[in-house]
Protein backbone atom coordinates (compact mmCIF):
# COMPACT_ATOMS: atom_id res chain seq x y z
CA UNK A 1 0.00 0.00 0.00
CA UNK A 2 1.62 3.56 -0.94
CA UNK A 3 0.02 6.99 -0.60
CA UNK A 4 -0.19 8.50 -4.78
CA UNK A 5 -0.75 12.24 -5.51
CA UNK A 6 -2.49 12.47 -8.46
CA UNK A 7 -1.52 15.63 -10.20
CA UNK A 8 -4.45 16.07 -13.11
CA UNK A 9 -7.05 18.54 -14.15
CA UNK A 10 -8.58 16.39 -16.13
CA UNK A 11 -11.63 14.83 -14.06
CA UNK A 12 -12.54 11.89 -15.60
CA UNK A 13 -9.25 10.66 -16.02
CA UNK A 14 -8.49 11.70 -12.30
CA UNK A 15 -11.54 9.61 -11.03
CA UNK A 16 -10.20 6.51 -13.57
CA UNK A 17 -6.69 6.81 -11.76
CA UNK A 18 -8.39 6.87 -8.29
CA UNK A 19 -10.52 3.95 -8.81
CA UNK A 20 -7.56 1.56 -10.20
CA UNK A 21 -5.20 2.68 -7.80
CA UNK A 22 -7.93 1.67 -5.01
CA UNK A 23 -8.65 -1.48 -6.51
CA UNK A 24 -4.55 -1.84 -6.01
CA UNK A 25 -4.96 -1.25 -2.36
CA UNK A 26 -2.97 2.23 -2.99
CA UNK A 27 -4.39 5.63 -0.93
CA UNK A 28 -4.62 8.12 -3.73
CA UNK A 29 -4.71 11.68 -3.56
CA UNK A 30 -5.83 14.20 -6.08
CA UNK A 31 -4.75 18.09 -7.69
CA UNK A 32 -6.13 19.68 -10.05
CA UNK A 33 -3.86 22.20 -10.71
CA UNK A 34 -0.49 23.41 -9.40
CA UNK A 35 -1.29 25.38 -6.52
CA UNK A 36 -3.02 22.50 -4.99
CA UNK A 37 -0.48 19.83 -5.61
CA UNK A 38 2.06 22.34 -3.63
CA UNK A 39 -0.31 22.60 -0.96
CA UNK A 40 -0.89 18.81 -0.17
CA UNK A 41 3.29 18.18 -1.00
CA UNK A 42 3.88 21.21 2.42
CA UNK A 43 1.32 19.01 4.57
CA UNK A 44 3.06 15.95 3.54
CA UNK A 45 4.98 13.92 0.87
CA UNK A 46 3.60 10.99 -0.59
CA UNK A 47 5.26 7.40 -1.66
CA UNK A 48 5.14 8.51 -5.48
CA UNK A 49 2.88 11.15 -7.47
CA UNK A 50 1.24 10.78 -11.07
CA UNK A 51 2.20 13.87 -12.97
CA UNK A 52 0.06 15.61 -16.01
CA UNK A 53 1.99 18.25 -18.27
CA UNK A 54 -0.96 20.43 -19.34
CA UNK A 55 -2.12 22.19 -16.06
CA UNK A 56 -4.59 24.98 -15.95
CA UNK A 57 -2.08 26.93 -13.86
CA UNK A 58 1.14 25.76 -15.42
CA UNK A 59 2.91 22.88 -16.74
CA UNK A 60 4.00 19.75 -14.82
CA UNK A 61 7.55 20.44 -15.47
CA UNK A 62 7.38 23.41 -13.11
CA UNK A 63 6.61 21.31 -10.35
CA UNK A 64 8.78 18.33 -11.29
CA UNK A 65 11.77 20.87 -10.87
CA UNK A 66 10.56 21.22 -7.27
CA UNK A 67 10.27 18.05 -6.24
CA UNK A 68 13.58 17.07 -7.79
CA UNK A 69 15.58 20.03 -5.66
CA UNK A 70 14.54 17.30 -2.84
CA UNK A 71 16.52 14.60 -1.48
CA UNK A 72 15.37 11.91 -1.19
CA UNK A 73 12.38 12.87 -3.64
CA UNK A 74 9.84 10.95 -4.33
CA UNK A 75 9.15 9.20 -7.78
CA UNK A 76 7.21 11.22 -10.49
CA UNK A 77 5.82 9.02 -13.22
CA UNK A 78 4.40 11.99 -15.82
CA UNK A 79 1.43 10.64 -17.48
CA UNK A 80 0.54 12.66 -20.42
CA UNK A 81 -1.08 13.27 -23.42
CA UNK A 82 1.65 15.33 -25.29
CA UNK A 83 3.14 13.65 -28.08
CA UNK A 84 6.19 15.88 -28.21
CA UNK A 85 9.22 13.90 -27.83
CA UNK A 86 11.60 16.66 -26.55
CA UNK A 87 8.78 16.53 -23.10
CA UNK A 88 10.12 12.96 -22.55
CA UNK A 89 14.02 13.93 -22.61
CA UNK A 90 13.29 17.27 -20.95
CA UNK A 91 10.80 15.41 -18.73
CA UNK A 92 13.67 12.41 -17.44
CA UNK A 93 16.87 15.45 -17.68
CA UNK A 94 14.38 17.15 -14.93
CA UNK A 95 14.33 13.69 -13.06
CA UNK A 96 11.19 11.69 -13.60
CA UNK A 97 11.19 8.01 -12.67
CA UNK A 98 9.64 7.24 -15.91
CA UNK A 99 7.25 8.76 -18.85
CA UNK A 100 3.58 7.43 -19.98
CA UNK A 101 1.40 8.19 -23.02
CA UNK A 102 -1.88 8.45 -22.82
CA UNK A 103 -3.81 6.44 -23.48
CA UNK A 104 -2.17 4.40 -20.73
CA UNK A 105 -1.93 0.67 -20.85
CA UNK A 106 -3.01 -0.23 -16.74
CA UNK A 107 -0.77 -2.69 -17.00
CA UNK A 108 2.38 -0.82 -17.92
CA UNK A 109 1.16 1.83 -15.00
CA UNK A 110 1.11 -0.75 -12.70
CA UNK A 111 4.64 -2.20 -13.48
CA UNK A 112 6.22 1.61 -13.81
CA UNK A 113 4.68 2.35 -10.07
CA UNK A 114 5.90 -0.63 -8.60
CA UNK A 115 9.17 -0.53 -9.60
CA UNK A 116 8.94 3.29 -8.54
CA UNK A 117 7.85 2.51 -5.59
CA UNK A 118 10.74 0.07 -4.68
CA UNK A 119 13.33 2.81 -5.97
CA UNK A 120 11.64 5.32 -3.34
CA UNK A 121 12.23 2.59 -0.62
CA UNK A 122 15.71 2.46 -1.45
CA UNK A 123 16.25 5.88 -1.06
CA UNK A 124 15.17 6.39 2.38
CA UNK A 125 18.09 4.28 2.74
CA UNK A 126 21.11 5.78 1.08
CA UNK A 127 22.04 9.29 0.20
CA UNK A 128 21.71 10.32 -3.07
CA UNK A 129 22.59 13.47 -5.01
CA UNK A 130 20.63 14.38 -7.95
CA UNK A 131 21.69 17.32 -10.10
CA UNK A 132 18.76 18.44 -12.41
CA UNK A 133 18.76 21.63 -14.81
CA UNK A 134 16.20 22.91 -17.21
CA UNK A 135 16.90 22.35 -20.60
CA UNK A 136 14.33 24.12 -23.28
CA UNK A 137 16.36 23.28 -26.50
CA UNK A 138 13.91 22.39 -28.77
CA UNK A 139 15.52 19.45 -31.48
CA UNK A 140 12.20 18.81 -33.14
CA UNK A 141 14.04 16.08 -35.26
CA UNK A 142 13.22 12.62 -33.03
CA UNK A 143 9.39 11.33 -34.62
CA UNK A 144 7.82 8.89 -33.36
CA UNK A 145 5.24 7.06 -31.02
CA UNK A 146 6.50 3.50 -30.91
CA UNK A 147 7.67 2.51 -27.74
CA UNK A 148 11.36 1.96 -28.93
CA UNK A 149 11.70 5.83 -29.77
CA UNK A 150 10.13 7.17 -26.49
CA UNK A 151 12.69 4.62 -24.20
CA UNK A 152 15.37 6.08 -26.46
CA UNK A 153 14.12 9.72 -25.76
CA UNK A 154 13.86 8.80 -21.85
CA UNK A 155 17.61 7.69 -22.13
CA UNK A 156 18.55 10.97 -23.82
CA UNK A 157 17.10 12.52 -20.71
CA UNK A 158 18.91 10.59 -18.15
CA UNK A 159 21.92 10.71 -19.26
CA UNK A 160 22.24 13.60 -21.78
CA UNK A 161 23.64 16.04 -18.48
CA UNK A 162 26.41 13.34 -17.41
CA UNK A 163 29.78 12.82 -18.88
CA UNK A 164 30.22 8.93 -19.88
CA UNK A 165 30.75 8.26 -23.64
CA UNK A 166 27.51 6.77 -25.40
CA UNK A 167 27.44 3.95 -28.37
CA UNK A 168 24.77 4.27 -30.63
CA UNK A 169 23.88 1.88 -32.81
CA UNK A 170 21.87 0.99 -35.30
CA UNK A 171 21.65 0.61 -39.28
CA UNK A 172 22.63 3.43 -41.90
CA UNK A 173 19.78 5.76 -42.27
CA UNK A 174 17.94 5.48 -38.85
CA UNK A 175 18.91 8.59 -37.49
CA UNK A 176 22.05 7.86 -34.98
CA UNK A 177 23.28 11.66 -36.10
CA UNK A 178 20.40 12.91 -34.58
CA UNK A 179 20.16 10.98 -31.68
CA UNK A 180 23.88 12.30 -31.04
CA UNK A 181 22.79 16.08 -31.22
CA UNK A 182 19.87 15.62 -28.90
CA UNK A 183 22.42 14.37 -26.20
CA UNK A 184 24.25 17.34 -27.07
CA UNK A 185 21.63 19.90 -26.88
CA UNK A 186 19.87 18.74 -24.14
CA UNK A 187 23.70 18.02 -22.43
CA UNK A 188 23.99 22.22 -20.85
CA UNK A 189 27.45 22.07 -22.58
CA UNK A 190 28.60 25.17 -23.75
CA UNK A 191 31.17 23.92 -26.11
CA UNK A 192 30.35 23.35 -29.93
CA UNK A 193 28.89 19.80 -31.48
CA UNK A 194 31.36 18.59 -33.75
CA UNK A 195 30.69 15.58 -36.01
CA UNK A 196 33.31 13.50 -38.03
CA UNK A 197 32.98 10.49 -40.39
CA UNK A 198 35.92 8.16 -39.77
CA UNK A 199 35.31 6.16 -43.02
CA UNK A 200 35.39 8.93 -45.24
CA UNK A 201 38.81 9.90 -44.45
CA UNK A 202 42.20 8.60 -45.14
CA UNK A 203 44.01 7.12 -41.72
CA UNK A 204 46.48 10.56 -41.55
CA UNK A 205 44.04 12.92 -42.45
CA UNK A 206 41.58 11.32 -39.74
CA UNK A 207 44.39 11.68 -37.30
CA UNK A 208 44.93 14.84 -38.47
CA UNK A 209 41.45 16.11 -37.94
CA UNK A 210 40.97 14.66 -34.60
CA UNK A 211 44.37 15.98 -33.23
CA UNK A 212 45.19 18.59 -35.36
CA UNK A 213 49.27 18.93 -36.24
CA UNK A 214 51.95 20.85 -36.36
CA UNK A 215 53.47 22.86 -39.21
CA UNK A 216 55.74 20.54 -41.31
CA UNK A 217 54.86 17.59 -39.97
CA UNK A 218 54.02 16.23 -43.15
CA UNK A 219 54.19 17.23 -46.70
CA UNK A 220 51.09 19.81 -47.22
CA UNK A 221 51.14 21.11 -43.93
CA UNK A 222 52.29 24.56 -44.27
CA UNK A 223 50.77 25.68 -41.33
CA UNK A 224 50.02 24.44 -37.63
CA UNK A 225 45.88 23.15 -37.60
CA UNK A 226 44.07 22.47 -34.65
CA UNK A 227 42.14 19.28 -34.30
CA UNK A 228 38.44 18.71 -33.47
CA UNK A 229 39.29 17.75 -30.10
CA UNK A 230 40.87 21.07 -29.70
CA UNK A 231 37.75 22.35 -30.99
CA UNK A 232 35.25 21.31 -29.63
CA UNK A 233 35.96 22.26 -26.25
CA UNK A 234 33.44 21.79 -23.67
CA UNK A 235 31.43 20.14 -26.23
CA UNK A 236 30.97 16.94 -27.72
CA UNK A 237 32.59 15.29 -30.43
CA UNK A 238 30.61 12.71 -32.86
CA UNK A 239 32.46 10.08 -33.87
CA UNK A 240 30.22 8.31 -37.35
CA UNK A 241 31.33 4.92 -38.52
CA UNK A 242 33.99 4.30 -35.52
CA UNK A 243 34.48 0.66 -36.95
CA UNK A 244 36.03 2.01 -39.69
CA UNK A 245 39.07 3.50 -37.46
CA UNK A 246 42.27 1.71 -37.53
CA UNK A 247 44.41 0.14 -34.84
CA UNK A 248 46.82 2.77 -34.37
CA UNK A 249 44.12 5.54 -34.35
CA UNK A 250 41.77 3.23 -32.03
CA UNK A 251 44.78 3.32 -29.67
CA UNK A 252 45.44 7.10 -29.80
CA UNK A 253 41.32 7.47 -29.01
CA UNK A 254 41.32 5.24 -25.86
CA UNK A 255 44.19 7.30 -24.59
CA UNK A 256 42.01 10.54 -24.75
CA UNK A 257 39.31 8.93 -23.66
CA UNK A 258 41.51 7.41 -20.45
CA UNK A 259 42.95 10.81 -19.00
CA UNK A 260 42.07 13.51 -21.76
CA UNK A 261 45.68 13.88 -23.27
CA UNK A 262 46.80 13.96 -26.50
CA UNK A 263 49.31 15.32 -28.92
CA UNK A 264 48.92 16.68 -32.11
CA UNK A 265 50.45 14.91 -35.40
CA UNK A 266 54.19 16.03 -35.60
CA UNK A 267 53.65 17.58 -32.13
CA UNK A 268 55.36 17.10 -28.35
CA UNK A 269 53.06 19.06 -26.33
CA UNK A 270 50.65 17.09 -24.68
CA UNK A 271 47.06 18.43 -25.08
CA UNK A 272 43.95 18.49 -22.87
CA UNK A 273 40.27 18.05 -23.79
CA UNK A 274 37.50 17.71 -22.08
CA UNK A 275 35.26 17.03 -24.57
CA UNK A 276 32.60 14.67 -24.57
CA UNK A 277 32.87 11.37 -27.17
CA UNK A 278 29.78 9.81 -28.55
CA UNK A 279 30.18 7.43 -31.18
CA UNK A 280 27.93 5.72 -33.89
CA UNK A 281 28.57 2.97 -35.47
CA UNK A 282 25.94 0.44 -37.97
CA UNK A 283 28.47 -2.23 -37.35
CA UNK A 284 28.67 -4.78 -34.82
CA UNK A 285 31.55 -3.77 -32.49
CA UNK A 286 31.50 -7.36 -30.32
CA UNK A 287 31.64 -9.19 -33.50
CA UNK A 288 34.92 -7.54 -34.70
CA UNK A 289 36.04 -7.17 -31.12
CA UNK A 290 36.57 -11.11 -31.35
CA UNK A 291 38.12 -11.03 -35.05
CA UNK A 292 40.62 -8.97 -33.37
CA UNK A 293 39.60 -5.78 -35.74
CA UNK A 294 38.36 -3.53 -32.99
CA UNK A 295 40.24 -2.98 -29.28
CA UNK A 296 38.33 -4.46 -26.73
CA UNK A 297 39.26 -2.65 -24.41
CA UNK A 298 38.35 0.67 -26.49
CA UNK A 299 34.87 -0.91 -27.03
CA UNK A 300 34.38 -0.86 -23.03
CA UNK A 301 35.17 2.61 -22.92
CA UNK A 302 32.90 3.64 -25.20
CA UNK A 303 29.96 1.25 -24.67
CA UNK A 304 29.58 2.85 -21.32
CA UNK A 305 25.64 4.05 -22.28
CA UNK A 306 24.35 1.78 -25.48
CA UNK A 307 21.85 3.48 -27.52
CA UNK A 308 20.33 1.34 -30.12
CA UNK A 309 18.67 2.65 -33.03
CA UNK A 310 15.60 -0.23 -34.30
CA UNK A 311 15.57 0.28 -38.38
CA UNK A 312 11.91 1.60 -39.90
CA UNK A 313 11.05 -2.08 -40.49
CA UNK A 314 10.86 -2.37 -36.54
CA UNK A 315 8.91 0.61 -36.36
CA UNK A 316 6.30 0.80 -39.14
CA UNK A 317 3.94 2.01 -36.43
CA UNK A 318 5.65 5.41 -36.75
CA UNK A 319 5.78 5.71 -40.33
CA UNK A 320 2.49 8.29 -40.54
CA UNK A 321 4.23 10.40 -38.35
CA UNK A 322 8.06 10.53 -40.26
CA UNK A 323 6.17 10.96 -43.75
CA UNK A 324 4.18 14.30 -41.93
CA UNK A 325 7.22 15.50 -40.63
CA UNK A 326 9.49 14.45 -43.73
CA UNK A 327 6.93 16.37 -45.91
CA UNK A 328 6.53 19.47 -44.03
CA UNK A 329 10.47 19.66 -44.12
CA UNK A 330 10.92 18.71 -47.71
CA UNK A 331 8.03 21.29 -48.97
CA UNK A 332 10.11 24.00 -46.78
CA UNK A 333 13.03 23.48 -48.60
CA UNK A 334 12.14 22.68 -52.08
CA UNK A 335 9.07 25.14 -52.30
CA UNK A 336 6.69 22.33 -52.75
CA UNK A 337 2.88 22.17 -51.33
CA UNK A 338 2.27 18.35 -50.90
CA UNK A 339 0.04 17.09 -48.39
CA UNK A 340 -1.45 13.76 -49.27
CA UNK A 341 0.03 10.78 -50.16
CA UNK A 342 -2.46 8.75 -52.53
CA UNK A 343 -3.80 5.20 -50.69
CA UNK A 344 -2.04 3.38 -53.58
CA UNK A 345 1.28 4.90 -52.51
CA UNK A 346 0.70 4.41 -48.68
CA UNK A 347 0.31 1.03 -49.24
CA UNK A 348 3.22 0.82 -51.40
CA UNK A 349 4.91 2.72 -48.61
CA UNK A 350 3.71 0.32 -46.09
CA UNK A 351 4.63 -2.99 -47.64
CA UNK A 352 8.00 -2.00 -48.31
CA UNK A 353 11.01 -3.34 -46.09
CA UNK A 354 12.86 0.49 -46.50
CA UNK A 355 16.18 -0.94 -46.43
CA UNK A 356 17.67 2.37 -46.37
CA UNK A 357 15.60 3.45 -43.54
CA UNK A 358 14.32 7.48 -42.54
CA UNK A 359 17.23 8.49 -45.12
CA UNK A 360 15.70 6.37 -47.76
CA UNK A 361 12.23 7.49 -46.83
CA UNK A 362 13.18 11.15 -47.09
CA UNK A 363 14.90 10.30 -50.81
CA UNK A 364 11.58 8.60 -52.00
CA UNK A 365 9.36 11.56 -50.24
CA UNK A 366 11.63 14.01 -51.66
CA UNK A 367 11.95 12.80 -55.33
CA UNK A 368 7.69 12.56 -55.80
CA UNK A 369 7.40 15.84 -54.19
CA UNK A 370 9.35 17.53 -56.22
CA UNK A 371 8.03 15.37 -59.20
CA UNK A 372 4.32 15.98 -58.57
CA UNK A 373 2.04 18.09 -60.30
CA UNK A 374 -0.55 18.23 -57.43
CA UNK A 375 -0.75 18.16 -53.91
CA UNK A 376 -1.10 14.56 -53.95
CA UNK A 377 1.88 11.70 -53.94
CA UNK A 378 0.79 8.76 -56.14
CA UNK A 379 2.45 5.15 -56.20
CA UNK A 380 4.07 5.76 -59.68
CA UNK A 381 5.67 9.37 -57.93
CA UNK A 382 7.69 6.72 -54.90
CA UNK A 383 9.70 4.66 -57.69
CA UNK A 384 9.91 1.85 -54.85
CA UNK A 385 10.97 -1.90 -56.61
CA UNK A 386 8.47 -4.34 -56.21
CA UNK A 387 10.47 -6.45 -54.46
CA UNK A 388 14.17 -6.33 -52.52
CA UNK A 389 17.28 -7.53 -54.58
CA UNK A 390 19.66 -9.76 -51.86
CA UNK A 391 22.84 -9.03 -53.27
CA UNK A 392 24.30 -12.43 -54.09
CA UNK A 393 21.67 -14.63 -53.10
CA UNK A 394 19.12 -16.60 -55.52
CA UNK A 395 15.93 -18.72 -54.51
CA UNK A 396 16.09 -22.22 -55.98
CA UNK A 397 13.50 -21.94 -59.10
CA UNK A 398 12.69 -25.97 -58.53
CA UNK A 399 12.23 -27.40 -54.98
CA UNK A 400 12.79 -31.35 -55.34
CA UNK A 401 11.69 -31.21 -58.96
CA UNK A 402 8.40 -29.31 -58.29
CA UNK A 403 7.88 -25.67 -59.58
CA UNK A 404 7.33 -22.79 -56.52
CA UNK A 405 3.88 -22.06 -58.16
CA UNK A 406 2.71 -25.44 -57.23
CA UNK A 407 4.43 -25.04 -53.86
CA UNK A 408 2.67 -24.78 -50.33
CA UNK A 409 3.45 -21.00 -48.55
CA UNK A 410 4.80 -23.43 -45.88
CA UNK A 411 7.13 -24.71 -48.42
CA UNK A 412 8.01 -21.67 -50.29
CA UNK A 413 8.67 -20.09 -46.74
CA UNK A 414 10.39 -22.86 -45.18
CA UNK A 415 12.71 -22.87 -48.40
CA UNK A 416 13.56 -19.00 -48.59
CA UNK A 417 14.20 -18.93 -44.88
CA UNK A 418 16.55 -21.74 -45.11
CA UNK A 419 18.46 -20.20 -47.95
CA UNK A 420 18.99 -16.66 -46.23
CA UNK A 421 20.26 -18.46 -43.36
CA UNK A 422 22.90 -20.19 -45.14
CA UNK A 423 23.42 -16.99 -47.20
CA UNK A 424 24.22 -14.94 -43.85
CA UNK A 425 26.03 -17.95 -42.34
CA UNK A 426 23.47 -17.79 -39.36
CA UNK A 427 24.11 -15.03 -38.27
CA UNK A 428 20.19 -14.47 -37.54
CA UNK A 429 20.53 -10.38 -37.06
CA UNK A 430 21.21 -10.32 -40.45
CA UNK A 431 18.81 -12.91 -41.74
CA UNK A 432 16.50 -11.09 -39.73
CA UNK A 433 17.37 -7.72 -41.68
CA UNK A 434 16.94 -9.62 -45.08
CA UNK A 435 13.41 -11.11 -44.21
CA UNK A 436 11.86 -8.20 -42.36
CA UNK A 437 10.75 -9.94 -39.48
CA UNK A 438 11.75 -9.31 -35.72
CA UNK A 439 14.13 -12.01 -33.86
CA UNK A 440 11.42 -13.85 -32.07
CA UNK A 441 9.57 -14.41 -35.62
CA UNK A 442 12.64 -15.51 -36.82
CA UNK A 443 13.20 -18.00 -33.93
CA UNK A 444 9.83 -19.28 -33.76
CA UNK A 445 10.23 -20.11 -37.58
CA UNK A 446 13.17 -22.04 -37.39
CA UNK A 447 11.91 -24.06 -34.63
CA UNK A 448 8.20 -24.77 -36.84
CA UNK A 449 10.20 -25.91 -39.89
CA UNK A 450 13.36 -27.49 -37.36
CA UNK A 451 15.81 -26.07 -39.69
Amino acid sequence: MANVLIIEDDEVFSELLVMHLEDRNHVPHTASTLKQARQLLAESIPDAILLDQQLPDGFGTDILKEIADHSPHPPVIMITGVSDNTLAIQAMGLGAHDFIRKPMDELGLDTTLSNALKSHRLSRQVSAITNTQDYQVDIGQIVGRSPSILEICKTIGSVASRNAPVLITGKSGTGKEVVARALHNHSGRTGLFLPINCSALAENLLESELFGHEKGSFTGAIVRKEGKFEQTADGTLFLDELGEMSASLQAKLLRVIQDGSFERVGGTQTMRSNARILAATNRDLKIMVGAGHFREDLFYRLNVVHIHLPSLRERMEDLPLLTEYLLSKINALQHTAVKHIAETAWRRMKEYQWPGNIRELENILTRAAVLARSDTITADLLALPDSIETKGFETNKIIDGIPPQLLSLDELENEHIKKILEYTHWHKGKACEILGISRPALDRKITKYEL
